[in-house]
């Protein structure tokens, strides 16, 4: 009996470090990661970041810690004010957009309200993307006229962070159809542009 209450105990604590939500943990259908409180203040100056920003395609295979995860996601497209506007402008306020996030345990989708990501995709896929530890992949309506302009609001923010964080990244559409038929999106809308991060090799 003792061995079973410790196994059960150690389960319960591997779920709890790597912030499972009830739901998953009893059998939920969405998996779910909460993350860290974004740290928000601090940083490089936004002049040096300026003049840091670079693209950089040469990763080291060092995952990025569910903080730094956290605070770059916030960066890209998190909440910062209590109506619920973003760190991104979008045309009218629509927030017509997604931020889905391809690591090594799947794709997950970005909640900016919640701070967390929901599995979408239970498969590594980075990859496709050409391997980085992370690729951003910016989802909106294809319709939208102003999906474009959203999709470059959101990732030239990551890319700041990235600057800021000592961080390497790229912007590119190469790799946008790899997910076509197994990543199930809303009708109309399309990966328009990704965004592969990680630490500098």
């Amino acid at each position: 009996m003792r061995t079973v209450f410790l196994l059960m105990c150690l389960v319960l604590f591997g779920l709890c470090a790597v912030g499972v939500t009830s739901s998953q943990a009893a059998g939920g259908d969405a998996k779910q990661l909460l993350l860290p409180k974004p740290e928000t203040t601090g940083g490089m100056p936004l002049m040096e970041a300026l003049a840091k920003r670079a693209s950089n395609r040469s990763f080291s295979a060092e995952p990025l810690s569910e903080q730094v995860l956290s605070n770059l996601l916030w960066a890209t497209w998190g909440v910062n004010r209590p109506d619920g506007r973003r760190t991104v402008p979008t045309s009218r306020n629509t927030q017509t957009i997604q931020v889905y996030a391809a690591l090594e345990s799947g794709v997950w989708l970005y909640d900016g309200v919640k701070n967390a990501l929901s599995l979408v995709l239970a498969e590594d896929t980075r990859a496709k993307f050409g391997g980085a530890p992370l690729t951003l992949l910016y989802v909106a309506p294809i319709a939208q006229q102003a999906s474009g302009m959203h999709a470059g609001s959101l990732y030239q923010n990551a890319g700041l962070f990235c600057a800021s964080a000592g961080l390497a990244n790229v912007v590119k559409t190469t790799g946008i159809n790899a997910l076509d038929g197994s990543l199930k999106l809303p009708d109309g809308d399309k990966v328009l542009v990704v965004q592969s991060i990680g630490w500098p090799r």
